[in-house]
């Protein structure tokens, strides 16, 4: 077992969570893997209001690293002959009228054009309104339960945003239908799905696909929302929130040490066949999303596979080398508001940390390949 160091024995790290803090979120903890053995640290409060840093095993909703799960269970049933990747997901799923051109490849890679439950800004400016996940009627209604079909109903509802496999556009909706596609063809629950196949094998004992559970296990730092109402400014806490809004798009709980032993397991070749792992992570061009990961380039000569994620004031950050030698996870909480106005301070954190880890301080600026939410 490796040793794991804390705080000041990488004062750089301590250093660069802290200033990540101090650009204005509640809290922050980090742990790095690699040649030096493991570093975990905390910065910030753990509680608006009170003192105690987060707790350094704590728990965090990770908003779309969910879809690096989901698509990990995809391709196993890929390799147990369940699901073929270039099959029609309407072979699968009869039951929503796909476009036939839409493979099941097309779902985890976002070229399916299928429009984003959670809505669509076109590259005009014009914007398409999803279901409601911000502003005060997101927070007054954080409670209310939605059955994924219903998602992909109101997704359907809509025009394509393009021809199936002509284009890239992040979309929610693809997650969802891999997470139904995932129930139907093995007829279990997407939980006992990942139980079976990624949490038992890895013994991921602090991961939770909570579908419509409402609380989060503690440990854990707590997440916070902004809006106004009648001229006031209100911050309330959302740690407690039903994540069926966005279903298997981004609905998991983990830890960050979690994440660290799932994607040195996934790129080291734990979970999947070297062919499947491989297929993962090529790199579509127009944004280097392969199949439910970016490939990102660190910006000083080396490359990535990562996903990130986050909403209402919960956070998660998950960085491999392509080798697994190296390692980042992070967990964030702060306070969100509907004009996602963390969003450039997120995008800053990730790539300070993505220098200070993987470029030793160095890097120029690497290709951002950060999801500040779901």
């Amino acid at each position: 077992m490796s040793t794991t160091f804390t705080g000041q024995d990488r004062p750089e790290l301590q250093k660069a969570i802290e200033e990540i803090v101090d650009s204005g979120f509640v809290g922050m903890t980090l742990r790095v893997h690699d040649e030096r053995g493991e570093w975990v640290g905390s910065a910030g409060v753990r509680e608006l209001g009170e003192s105690a840093k987060p707790p350094i095993d704590g728990h965090v909703r990770i908003g779309s690293v969910t879809k690096t799960f989901t698509a990990t269970l995809v391709l196993q049933l890929v390799a147990e002959g369940k699901v073929e990747l270039d099959t029609p997901a309407d072979d699968y799923l009869p039951e929503f009228g796909l476009d036939r051109r839409i493979t099941v490849r097309m779902l985890l890679q976002h070229t399916s054009g299928v429009f984003n439950f959670t809505g669509e800004v076109y590259e005009d400016g014009t914007v398409a309104p999803g279901i409601t996940w911000s502003g005060q009627e997101w927070v007054d209604n954080r409670f209310k339960a939605y059955r994924p079909e219903e998602l992909v109903g109101l997704a359907l509802s809509k025009p394509a945003r393009f021809e199936p496999g002509t284009d890239w556009s992040y979309s929610n909706t693809n997650y969802v239908l891999a997470r139904l596609l995932i129930e139907k063809v093995t007829g279990r629950t997407y939980a006992e799905e990942l139980q079976r196949l990624i949490l038992g094998p890895l013994g991921l004992s602090g991961t939770v696909a909570p579908t419509t559970q409402t609380e989060i296990p503690e440990p854990h730092a707590h997440a916070y929302y902004r809006y106004e109402e009648a001229g006031q400014e209100k911050t309330v806490d959302v740690t407690r929130q039903n994540p069926s809004w966005i279903s298997s798009g981004g609905d998991m709980i983990s830890t960050t040490q979690d994440l660290q032993t799932f994607i040195s397991a996934l790129v080291g070749g734990k979970l999947l066949p070297a062919p499947l792992l491989a297929e993962m992570c090529t790199p579509e061009p127009k944004v280097g999303y392969g199949l439910g990961v970016f490939v990102q380039d660190t910006g000083c000569g080396g490359t990535l596979i990562t996903h990130n994620g986050g909403h209402g004031g919960h956070a998660g950050l998950m960085y491999s080398t392509p080798d697994g030698s190296k390692t980042l996870t992070a967990s964030l909480n702060y306070v969100d508001d509907a004009a996602l106005s963390m969003g450039e301070a997120f995008q800053k954190a990730t790539q300070r940390l993505v220098n200070e880890v993987f470029c030793g301080g160095q890097a120029g600026s690497p290709d951002e390949a950060a999801e500040p939410t779901s």
